[in-house]
């Protein structure tokens, strides 16, 4: 992997996405059957947002701390919308962008993925594990012009 290689060269481009409106219930299950952990959340055919597994997490851990102790569904996650939950603040690069931008954005900041936009139009996804995969494949990363 050449580290100046634009990031479209490594990222994600079939994407499932979510709404606002959806139920975190929803959510949950497209976490479990795909094994992901990143949903972009879409709405009107703008990107709005992202809601990540450690957004569920939070939110059902917010649930048992205020005492509510059961093994059942969260009686709130049928109700509970993506929109209580996204993160609206959200870390974009350009699919031109190079690859050791992204592992510069990763270092720097506390979150996994990296959502590739072309104006507010979604073009794929970087995560770490992205990255990582990427690396064990290929084994090295150059810092070349090839």
């Amino acid at each position: 992997m050449n580290l100046y290689d634009p990031i479209s060269k490594i990222m994600t481009t079939e994407l499932i996405t979510v709404s606002p409106n959806d139920p975190l219930s929803d959510v949950i299950a497209i976490f479990e059957r795909e094994g992901i952990h990143h949903l972009p959340v879409i709405q009107q055919g703008e990107l709005v947002g992202i809601v990540s597994s450690v957004d569920i997490l939070g939110y059902t851990r917010s649930y048992y701390m205020e005492g509510e102790q059961s093994d059942a569904h969260l009686p709130q996650e049928e109700s509970a919308e993506v929109s209580d939950i996204m993160t609206t603040k959200l870390a974009k690069m350009e699919p031109t962008d190079r690859i050791e931008v992204a592992l510069e954005v990763f270092k720097e900041n506390k979150f996994h993925s990296i959502l590739i936009t072309e104006g507010q139009k979604l073009k794929g996804i970087v995560t770490t594990f992205d990255i990582i995969n990427v690396l064990a494949k290929h084994g090295s990363a150059e810092t070349s012009y090839n």
